[in-house]
């Protein structure tokens, strides 16, 4: 499965797919998709990766589990695809981007358009079993995350790193603040999104950061 990540992300991560709990997380997954539903198809796993060209990385955006719904995931953080109705973090998150920018809400919540663009949208969990939020948590997927957004802090220069609520700020520990921006809120759930995520901004502090060092801004 390890083997359908493009380049230059195999190599980058080489050694997190040959480790012993790579190995026993994907006999995990095999055995899970022979009993149960797992989401998101098996050949869109690796899409936050596979659809965010590394040389053109500028944003990461870090969720925590896929969508448990039929039809919902596709691999990258709270998007979905084509067609689907919009979850309700997703609908906060362009509310906010409307409030922000100024932008329409649009019609599609697939955020491929965000990964084109060097947008990271990777969840600390890349799969689920349907209908069961988090059966696929401290399986092995967090190590391997973790592994991905350190390999970033320490390779790349300039990034946003965008922390939405406690489980992704968790996170910052794996972060070099000194040479990337971290955006921190609470998160976009109804749960909280009153408690900080409104009027957090980070969509424009994003293009701005990104601006002010001669990068091109993203079109959220």
């Amino acid at each position: 499965m390890f083997k359908e990540v493009l380049e230059p992300w195999y190599t980058l991560l080489k050694d997190e797919f040959e480790s012993e709990y790579f190995r026993d997380l994907l006999q995990f997954i095999e055995l899970e998709s022979k009993q149960y539903i797992i989401y998101p198809p098996r050949n869109e796993i690796f899409n936050a990766l596979n659809k965010c060209n590394f040389d053109r990385l500028k944003v990461v955006i870090i969720g925590q589990d896929p969508y448990h719904g039929a039809g919902q995931a596709n691999g990258l953080a709270f998007s979905v695809s084509d067609g689907i109705k919009h979850p309700p973090s997703l609908i906060n998150i362009f509310k906010e981007i409307s409030n922000d920018l100024g932008c329409e809400i649009p019609l599609s919540g697939n955020l491929e358009r965000w990964a084109k663009q060097g947008v990271l949208l990777l969840n600390a969990t890349l799969t689920v079993r349907a209908g069961t939020p988090g059966s696929h948590q401290n399986k092995g997927w967090e190590i391997f995350t973790n592994a991905v957004i350190k390999t970033l802090s320490a390779q790349k220069q300039e990034l946003v790193f965008i922390l939405w609520g406690a489980f992704a700020q968790k996170m910052e520990i794996l972060i070099d603040s000194d040479k990337h921006l971290v955006l921190k809120s609470a998160h976009p759930s109804p749960f909280s999104a009153n408690r900080g995520f409104f009027g957090n901004k980070h969509f424009s502090q994003t293009n701005r950061f990104l601006s002010e060092r001669g990068k091109s801004e993203i079109i959220w």
